[in-house]
């Protein structure tokens, strides 16, 4: 079946599925295949639950008309996007980097919708499957669409452009994240900047921070950039305090938000700016950013008992990590304890880098430092203010805890780590 001929039927359905327990009447489902699991097995269960039509490759599957055959599913989901989105003729927004992807596209999502019909990357859905199936949700009455693009390795940004086709493109920041698929920072860089080598190529507009010196040099070679944050940029942006909670300051307009550490501000500018370019008024971006609030264990502030956590659990790298270290220090709060889980994906850096944050934790005006996970356990500290755990199920059985008490407490770690599970056992 020719990509047209499908689009048309996908036009008819209600909605794209990949999972058969979530199935709903009118759906259209994709068969997709993982290493621990064949999605054409289930592609009669989505018709009996109310699928109109099922998407599979192998022929022993299509087992009625609404069964539609494909060369390979996964290829025909990310043509179909890329059709999709070019039958829509809306202007996408793709935003990558190492820290701040999703926090950033809430932002800019919250900013954008006051004024216009927007469908944003829901969660962290930035893959080569999670790309096309945000694309597959917009529709005629989107006005603007915002891509969350994630990679661990080359040449993922650039393929991932190849399905959005972005017409705008902001990248967060370069830091050591998955290095063991990029190799290094400069492997990180050179594997994010896909991004604005695809938008210079196709003379798109690429939003730009001003001040970070890398962003500047990778798109010198186009014009066709909207820069912000410093004096020498299209729109001045101040950062006015942290109380925790980062204040700006753009056209005399001043925005509390709801976001803490200073690693946030350059995440707030960039929703500032983008939504100035899409010409929504100064008064709108303020109350949209005012009104968001983090969640999903991003940049949280929770009151609980007789502690004020600071839930940052999502993810972890060395970059992030150490911007909310510093960012934990300024705090004049009284009694402040970091708990660190293991930063995952770090290849054969993950010794070093382990050691460099268990270095720094035990330099910090902090009452204590308590680090969790095998490589966290693997460094060599001396020092009464920092403890080790080689798992947070020795940590949970340790009297640790039992000792807080009306502390400020920073919760970080990878994704793997799951250190929220802390929460429940504060009191």
């Amino acid at each position: 079946m020719k990509i047209e001929q499908l689009h048309s039927l996908f036009l008819k359905c209600n909605s794209v599925n990949t999972d058969t327990r979530k199935i709903k009447k009118g759906d259209i489902y994709f068969a997709l295949k993982g290493e621990t699991f064949n999605g054409n097995a289930f592609a009669e269960e989505a018709l009996r639950k109310g699928a109109q039509y099922a998407i599979v490759d192998e022929k022993e599957f299509q087992t009625s008309s609404n069964s539609i055959l494909v060369d390979n599913v996964l290829e025909t989901l990310q043509s179909l996007a890329t059709y999709h989105r070019n039958y829509l003729k809306l202007p996408i927004i793709a935003i990558t980097g190492s820290n701040g992807k999703t926090t950033t596209k809430e932002l800019i999502n919250a900013t954008l919708s006051i004024k216009y019909q927007t469908i944003a990357t829901k969660g962290n859905l930035n893959n080569h499957i999670g790309v096309p199936l945000t694309l597959l949700s917009m529709d005629k009455t989107t006005e603007i669409g915002i891509v969350e693009m994630g990679a661990n390795h080359l040449k993922e940004i650039d393929f991932l452009c190849q399905i959005a086709r972005p017409d705008y493109g902001y990248i967060t920041n370069f830091g050591k994240a998955h290095l063991e698929g990029f190799g290094s920072l400069e492997g990180v860089i050179k594997g994010k900047t896909e991004l604005y080598d695809y938008l210079i190529k196709h003379d798109k507009t690429i939003f730009i921070n001003s001040n970070d010196e890398v962003q500047v040099e990778k798109t010198k070679k186009t014009n066709n950039v909207f820069s912000f944050g410093s004096k020498n940029s299209k729109l001045l942006i101040e950062l006015l305090g942290l109380t925790p909670y980062v204040d700006v300051k753009f056209n005399d307009i001043e925005i509390h938000s709801q976001l803490i550490g200073e690693y946030n501000f350059n995440n707030i500018t960039a929703a500032i700016a983008i939504a100035k370019y899409f010409e929504v008024s100064d008064i709108k971006i303020k109350k949209a950013i005012e009104s968001y609030v983090p969640s999903n264990n991003r940049s949280q502030i929770i009151e609980k008992e007789t502690h004020k956590i600071l839930l940052d659990a999502y993810n972890a790298n060395p970059t992030s990590m150490i911007a909310a270290l510093r960012n934990f220090e300024k705090l004049d709060d009284k009694f402040k304890v970091v708990i660190l889980g293991d930063m995952f994906e770090l290849g054969k850096e993950a010794p070093i880098e382990h050691q460099s944050i268990a270095d720094l934790a035990s330099t910090l005006l902090i009452d204590k430092a308590i680090l969790i996970g095998e490589n966290f356990s693997k460094t060599k500290i001396i020092s009464p203010k920092v403890m080790i755990f080689n798992s947070f199920e020795d940590f949970k059985h340790s009297d640790m805890i039992s000792n807080l008490k009306n502390h400020t407490i920073l919760i970080k770690g990878s994704r793997g780590m799951a250190l929220e599970r802390i929460l429940p056992l504060l009191n």
